[in-house]
């Protein structure tokens, strides 16, 4: 939930927040970092927009490693990318709790939680996918479209008046736990077989999970509204 810290608006019921439910959300290690990021004045909605800088970088990272010969460094690049992808979680973590649990949420809190977020997906994706060789791209790019539209899905729910869906099985956290496995997994095939494979089925994984997810929420969507 990005938000500003600057011109906070008391109107805002936060008890009202639709938010994805992280089991992270309530650790102490989480708090803890929250009222830091809080008390250091960095507001919600600059998280938000870090959290597109991280993903940018994972994304690039991955899209270098079919332009260098090197493989120590190809391995460099796929652990960046990891970096970079954990990064964006934890940013997308801490803008919602320091403009929730800080009390620094605003109304353009949830265009700059909503925004970013897709950024980052195509971003990460986009950059698997040219990192996956042969007609990878074309992964890349129906991996990104269906992470778009899985998110545009969810907040349907709230714009028909239910609540917000956000089952999987492939959501953003698992999307991007996919990704981190094919990072791993991806550098180890690249070291001893030199091929790409591991990245190309990562992004299936991701696009076929993203079809049922969309379903999966559209069916508990629709079961809601006939409830109403």
């Amino acid at each position: 939930m990005g938000s500003e810290s600057e011109g906070q608006s008391p109107s805002i019921n936060t008890d009202k927040v639709n938010r994805r439910p992280i089991k992270a959300r309530n650790t102490k290690w989480a708090a803890a970092i929250a009222r830091w990021l809080t008390n250091s004045g960095l507001s919600p909605n600059r998280i938000s927009v870090l959290s597109v800088v991280f993903a940018a970088i994972a994304g690039t990272a991955l899209l270098l490693t079919v332009h260098v010969d090197a493989c120590w460094i190809r391995a460099l690049l796929y652990l960046l990318a990891v970096i970079g992808i954990q990064f964006r979680l934890l940013c997308n973590l801490f803008d919602g709790m320091v403009a929730v649990e800080g009390g620094f949420r605003t109304r353009t809190g949830e265009l700059f939680n909503e925004f970013p977020d897709r950024l980052s997906d195509i971003f990460v994706l986009l950059g698997a996918g040219y990192a996956a060789g042969l007609y990878g791209s074309t992964l890349g790019w129906a991996a990104a479209l269906l992470a778009v539209l899985t998110a545009y899905v969810r907040a349907l729910g709230g714009t028909v008046g239910v609540s917000q869906a956000f089952c999987g099985p492939m959501a953003k956290q698992q999307r991007m736990a996919v990704m981190t496995i094919a990072c791993v997994l991806g550098s180890i095939e690249d070291f001893l077989l030199g091929t790409r494979w591991v990245m190309s089925a990562a992004l299936a994984v991701i696009i076929l999970g993203c079809i049922w997810t969309v379903v999966r929420r559209l069916r508990k969507i629709a079961a809601e509204m006939r409830l109403q």
